[in-house]
C-alpha cells in the first residue's frame, strides 16, 4: 500500500454524516464511532463521487474538519517564525492550509478501496493532553499495517481533535513542518499561501482502481 494510501485513512477514521452522535470527550470512543459512519457515507455517496471526484471535497470540509485542529497544525508548520508576522498573514495561512488539508484528504480519499479497520485496546487517559489511538489497516492479502492517531485535548472545551497520524514510521505533520516550513523560511509566508491556495483548487484526479 502506497504511503498517500495510508494516510487517506486519517481521512475516513475522522469523518461523520452525524456530528451530534459523535462522543469527543474520548479519543477512543470518537474514532471507533466516526470509523463505522464512515463506511455508510461512502455508500450513499458512491454515485455523487463516481460522477463529480471534487464532491470529496465537499464531505472532507463538512464531515472531517470538525474532527482536525487545523490550526493547531497549520502553527506547527509555521513554527517559531508566527510570532514575526503579522496577524492577517498568520490568520490567511491558517485558512489556506485548511483548505490544502481538505485537497490532499480529498485526493487521498480517491485511493480508497476495501481496506478495513481493527482498533487497539483504549488506555486509561488520566491527564493527558496529547493521546496516541491506534489502529490496524487490514487489506486482502497483505499483511496489517499498524497506524498511530495522535489526538489532542482542547484545554477549554476537554474536546479531542485529530493532530496528527504516523503511518509507516512517518509522521504527517511533520512531513508537512519539513516541506511546507522550509518553503516559508524560503519565499516567505505570502507567496506559500499562495501555492498552497492554487494547489488547494485544482480538481482531483481519480486513482486508478479505486472503487
Amino acid at each position: 500500500m502506497k504511503r498517500m494510501g495510508v494516510w487517506l485513512w486519517l481521512a475516513m477514521l475522522w469523518c461523520s454524516p452525524a456530528l451530534a452522535t459523535v462522543d469527543s470527550s474520548d479519543p477512543y470512543r470518537l474514532v471507533e464511532q466516526v470509523a463505522a459512519a464512515t463506511f455508510d457515507r461512502f455508500a450513499e455517496d458512491k454515485a455523487l463521487i463516481a460522477a463529480d471526484p471534487d464532491h470529496l471535497k465537499l464531505i472532507v470540509e463538512q464531515e472531517l474538519m470538525p474532527y482536525v485542529d487545523h490550526r493547531f497544525a497549520a502553527l506547527k508548520v509555521v513554527g517559531p517564525r508566527a510570532r514575526q508576522l503579522s496577524k492577517e498573514q498568520v490568520q490567511r495561512f491558517t485558512d489556506v492550509f485548511k483548505q490544502y488539508m481538505i485537497a490532499t484528504f480529498a485526493q487521498a480519499f480517491t485511493e480508497y478501496t476495501d481496506q478495513t479497520v481493527a482498533f487497539q485496546p483504549a488506555q486509561p487517559l488520566k491527564d493527558q493532553q496529547i493521546v496516541t489511538v491506534g489502529v490496524n489497516i487490514i487489506e486482502p492479502g497483505r499483511p496489517p499495517i499498524s497506524v498511530q492517531f495522535k489526538a489532542r485535548r482542547n484545554k477549554k472545551t476537554g474536546e479531542w481533535k485529530a493532530i496528527d497520524l504516523i503511518a509507516e514510521s512517518v509522521s504527517l505533520l511533520a512531513t508537512k513542518e519539513a516541506e511546507i516550513g522550509g518553503l516559508i523560511r524560503r519565499q516567505g509566508i505570502d507567496l506559500v499561501s499562495d501555492m498552497l491556495a492554487e494547489q488547494s483548487s485544482k480538481a482531483l484526479v481519480p486513482a486508478r482502481g479505486a472503487s
